[in-house]
């Protein structure tokens, strides 16, 4: 879930808090590519991504995890400095961190984002993109609620992100446009150290 121009409560609450980097240090963004795309691979071999519904605000996670949704129209690439890049991988990073932090650890919606969206930023600079030409692609495809009818929302969709900023009528509309989602099988089974596995 991205903050959005459209919605400046939601943007201020959300947007990261950025501390200038000391001379001599490292910034506390720096990540290698390699590892990131291994750390990716990981995540997509954990979770079903699924592309074909409205996701306000461009991402989200189904109730049981299993799921990671990009909202349908978000295209799945754009150009930066005459190269292809794709955008996938960043909003799965950011969710799949988001929604393991909020169901395995109990945190607040808030909080996981914060670790979330720092996660998704590393991810970005990673691949050598600026934060801010990023920022700005997604800004063009982020559908607040209201801007449009939401016809085709996962019924499984998670809706814990949405209810911190949207009142009872907002959320109304979404259910409204709820579809049918398959509840997708886990592809990795759940295990905690020092917790029997689960089955």
């Amino acid at each position: 879930m991205h903050g959005s121009e459209r919605h400046p409560s939601m943007l201020k609450a959300i947007t990261p808090v950025r501390k200038a980097v000391k001379q001599g240090h490292r910034p506390e963004w720096l990540i290698g590519q390699t590892m990131m795309d291994h750390a990716v691979k990981a995540i997509r071999a954990r979770a079903h991504l699924e592309r074909g519904y409205d996701i306000p605000y461009l991402a989200g996670y189904s109730l049981d995890g299993h799921t990671i949704f990009i909202d349908r129209h978000m295209p799945r690439s754009f150009v930066y400095r005459k190269r292809k890049v794709l955008t996938d991988r960043f909003l799965i990073v950011h969710e799949a961190v988001e929604k393991s932090l909020i169901q395995l650890l109990g945190m607040h919606y808030l909080h996981a984002h914060q670790i979330a969206l720092h996660a998704e930023q590393a991810a970005v600079r990673a691949e050598g993109i600026t934060w801010e030409a990023y920022d700005a692609f997604m800004q063009e495809y982020i559908k607040v609620i209201g801007d449009e009818d939401l016809t085709r929302v996962p019924d499984n969709l998670d809706l814990t992100p949405y209810r911190d900023f949207h009142d009872a009528e907002e959320l109304k509309k979404m259910r409204a446009g709820m579809a049918p989602c398959p509840n997708y099988e886990p592809k990795h089974a759940v295990h905690i150290a020092g917790l029997p596995q689960s089955k």
